[in-house]
């Protein structure tokens, strides 16, 4: 059953009396703790005022609008930024290529592994950064590139 706005901020203890800021928003992210909140400002995607270091898979992602002062659910984010690709370890958009400065380039890991006595893996003919590198590979199943 969907919980309804009215209980999420009365079981939240978040006070809206003054609108919402940043303080609210954190109160929000600490409540919703299986999710990472994404906050917008304007269709830019470069303009992220609000992310919280929260690696969960389930995202809200809100766009804040100045103008009015609200904050309005971003259903589609791609098409919202227009945008073709989403990062989802960092939350970039881009359209052609993107390198992940928060992930492991080799095995997808987070955070990055370290390089330190390298692993080769003959079913992909890879080399792999470490041991543990090589075992995140065979775990996250990393295809061959």
């Amino acid at each position: 059953m969907k919980q309804p706005v009215e209980d999420l901020i009365k079981t939240s203890g978040v006070d809206l009396t003054n609108g919402v800021g940043l303080r609210e928003l954190e109160q929000f992210q600490n409540y919703l703790s299986d999710y990472k909140i994404i906050v917008y400002d304007g269709l830019n995607p470069d303009r992220v005022i609000f992310s919280e270091n929260s690696l969960s898979n389930k995202k809200l992602y809100l766009l804040y609008d100045a103008d009015s002062g609200h904050y309005n659910v971003i259903t589609n984010l791609k098409a919202a930024m227009a945008k073709k690709y989403i990062c989802n370890t960092c939350d970039t958009l881009y359209d052609k290529t993107h390198k992940c400065d928060k992930a492991c380039s080799l095995c997808t890991a987070t955070p990055p592994c370290f390089k330190d006595q390298s692993k080769y893996c003959g079913t992909c003919n890879r080399w792999f950064l470490s041991e543990k590198c090589y075992q995140n590979h065979l775990t996250l199943k990393v295809k061959a590139s």
